[in-house]
């Protein structure tokens, strides 16, 4: 069964289109990738899926669990389970690791909180009294967030670009707490430009400048992304500003894509 649809979506920022006709469908309790290089729209239509400000002026549909998404604003789009991780996580002054995690966990437990911390690899006693916002690394607090998503157990996970500023040392840890995620049933979407965190998930769809333009097993969609694919002008440049906006001619491959 498939938990999110999305068919025909556009998406308008001040008149111009972001995102173009895109349709795909992912199925309950798997780990899939939205991969493209810089300046193809994925942030774009994360943003469009959790419904944040500024991402609501869409055409299409967005189905979720069989039911329509786009008069939900981002806060009744949470509370049905979906959740969006930012590539540079979030900064909450003066709430400590403990909280942050309460604050999200679906019980409130200490146990909890300390479980989820250790999945991710830290070490509670060293890092639930400290702050979020102050004295850690970018790869830290992503940890942080991710143990936060684990405690809260969406059914639904957005996440843009994971492995942004982790170090080298920390990314089997990352990506153990990505599968543990889908071990606890919750469905995957990762937001990426890289291979490493593509390989993560079993199915991907391939995008460029604002289109999904081709899908299929990691592998292939993989082959192709690090062989062919180059930097995109950015879709939210507008042409009359000396962008490309989305120019449909550079949205078809030519290797028999469906």
């Amino acid at each position: 069964m498939n938990l999110l649809e999305v068919s025909n979506l556009n998406l308008y920022i001040e008149g111009n289109e972001i995102l173009n006709d895109i349709s795909f469908e992912i199925p309950e309790n798997e780990i899939y990738a939205i991969v493209g290089p810089n300046g193809a729209g994925k942030s774009s239509l994360a943003f469009t899926i959790m419904g944040l400000d500024g991402y609501n002026d869409v055409s299409g549909e967005i189905l979720y669990k069989g039911e329509s998404l786009k008069e939900l604003n981002v806060g009744e789009r949470a509370k049905k389970g979906i959740t969006l991780a930012w590539q540079e996580p979030a900064r909450f002054e003066g709430l400590t690791v403990r909280k942050f995690i309460k604050s999200a966990s679906a019980d409130g437990n200490e146990e909890t909180v300390r479980d989820v911390i250790e999945k991710v690899g830290m070490d509670p006693d060293q890092y639930l009294d400290r702050a979020v916002d102050t004295g850690l690394s970018g790869g830290e607090r992503k940890k942080i967030e991710l143990a936060s998503i684990l405690a809260m157990e969406p059914e639904l996970v957005l996440l843009d670009e994971p492995d942004s500023g982790i170090d080298v040392a920390s990314l089997d840890r990352l990506f153990e707490g990505i599968r543990l995620l889908k071990d606890k049933g919750s469905t995957v979407i990762l937001i990426t430009h890289s291979s490493t965190a593509l390989r993560q998930a079993e199915y991907a769809y391939l995008m460029c400048c604002g289109s999904i333009i081709d899908k299929g097993p990691v592998g292939k969609i993989g082959e192709y992304f690090e062989e062919e694919c180059i930097p995109c002008d950015h879709p939210n440049v507008p042409k009359e500003e000396g962008g490309i906006g989305v120019d449909e001619s550079r949205t078809t491959l030519q290797s028999g894509s469906d």
